[in-house]
């Protein structure tokens, strides 16, 4: 990684910057003084939230040229490899420091007193519970994380302390940019085998990362038992708060602000989110969930609120990139128990080409031979058409779920924004 010297970054242009970390992060670096701008290929909830923040944004079909080239740092979102490899191109024959989101988040980092949290499932939630207990605690830290949290209403929260608190990514080792003062780890499991070669590699990245932490936490079972009760269900999220827990000991906080901390957290933005509920009474939430496990979780967690026989599941689910569902197949067939129809659309393929050999009709094809019900759709308008063609009720619960953009189709259906 290129050294970079922040104190000579004036102006910053950050190419796909309406992802979720890297525009928290552009708002850290406008926090800090510099000049930010960016470019992002459609509208969303995160772009909203960079304008109020006096960043402007440029949408990649209305750029004529490459316009920002007089910045002093590129940082670009890792999608953008493919959705704009011409952008970055054009950013590094400026001859100016290049720097993924990981990497720049690294250099960002540099100086604070970071906790960083990391594993295959629960790092959004446990980042923002973290972060909810160091506000409670008076500890006032500065907060980067993938979602938008409640209890601020952003993916980014300007902190006045030497604490950073870091939701750290262990796709293509993401995790090793950071060398936080406490590291903890929620989980590891298979994932990201485009990248991986198998799950002994990913332990081993996982080693790498508590190596270069001060302070290491990956062993939290003995505070299972003292997490209070929580207002969102959920066994993983009890985990979540575990964890959460042993951190705030290690910084000294006292238990009962931890406890009482916990037991309000409202939660996250597309994680098990409730956003309402239609004129016929139907609830609809939204969820990030793209690995089978975290399925399989979120499904286990609305049963703990609506029971079987009390309350029809419905799951609108986008599988999230080809090498994810082909490697992880036979899992997503088996994942879906407790839910009483699911709804395939096309595979976000995201930073990747796309596989013939996999598909969402292929997906429920074979989770129809376990005996779930499932029917894929080729695109969004068609899914869209048969869900206007449903009668949803009081009695029914529907779910969008994926890492991709299901929640949109329930926004057209039901006026939902």
């Amino acid at each position: 990684m290129q050294n970079i010297d922040l104190s000579k970054i004036k102006k910053v242009y950050f190419i796909g910057i309406g992802g979720i970390g890297i525009s928290a992060l552009a708002k850290l670096a406008k926090s800090r003084g510099m000049e930010v701008s960016g470019v992002n290929d459609d509208e969303g909830k995160t772009l909203d939230s960079l304008r109020e923040a006096g960043i402007e944004v440029f949408m990649k079909a209305d750029l004529p040229a490459f316009a920002e080239a007089t910045a002093d740092a590129y940082v670009y979102s890792d999608a953008w490899l493919n959705r704009g490899p011409e952008i970055l191109e054009s950013a590094k024959a400026t001859g100016k420091p290049v720097l993924s989101y990981a990497e720049a988040l690294g250099v960002f980092a540099e100086g604070y007193k970071t906790i960083a949290i990391s594993g295959t499932h629960g790092k959004t939630t446990t980042t923002a519970m973290v972060a909810d207990i160091l506000i409670d605690a008076g500890l006032d830290p500065t907060v980067i994380v993938g979602s938008f949290v409640k209890k601020f209403g952003s993916n980014f929260r300007k902190g006045n302390s030497e604490y950073l608190v870091v939701e750290a990514d262990e796709y293509n080792r993401h995790m090793l940019h950071l060398h936080p003062y406490i590291g903890g780890i929620t989980n590891i499991e298979a994932d990201h085998l485009d990248y991986y070669k198998d799950l002994a590699e990913i332990k081993s990245a996982f080693d790498k990362f508590l190596e270069q932490s001060e302070i290491k936490v990956s062993d939290y079972k003995k505070y299972l038992d003292k997490v209070p009760k929580l207002s969102i269900p959920g066994e993983h999220n009890r985990q979540n708060a575990a964890l959460a827990m042993a951190i705030a000991e290690i910084l000294g906080i006292d238990e009962e602000i931890t406890k009482k901390s916990l037991m309000n957290f409202e939660g996250t933005w597309r994680r098990l989110e409730k956003r309402g509920i239609t004129e016929a009474g139907t609830i609809i939430y939204d969820d990030y969930a793209h690995h089978p496990t975290e399925v399989r979780a979120s499904i286990e967690a609305l049963r703990e609120l609506y029971p079987i026989g009390e309350k029809k599941i419905t799951i609108l689910f986008q599988p999230h990139l080809y090498s994810r569902t082909k490697a992880l197949f036979n899992d997503f067939t088996k994942c879906f128990h407790g839910a009483d129809k699911i709804i395939l659309l096309p595979i976000y393929f995201a930073r990747e080409d796309k596989d013939e050999s996999v598909s969402s009709q292929k997906l429920a094809e074979a989770i129809c031979e376990n005996d779930d019900k499932a029917i894929a759709f080729p695109d969004f308008e068609l899914a869209e058409e048969y869900l206007r063609g449903q009668i949803f009720g009081k009695d029914d619960i529907l779910v969008t779920m994926g890492a991709g953009e299901a929640y949109k189709i329930v926004d057209k259906v039901f006026h939902f924004s």
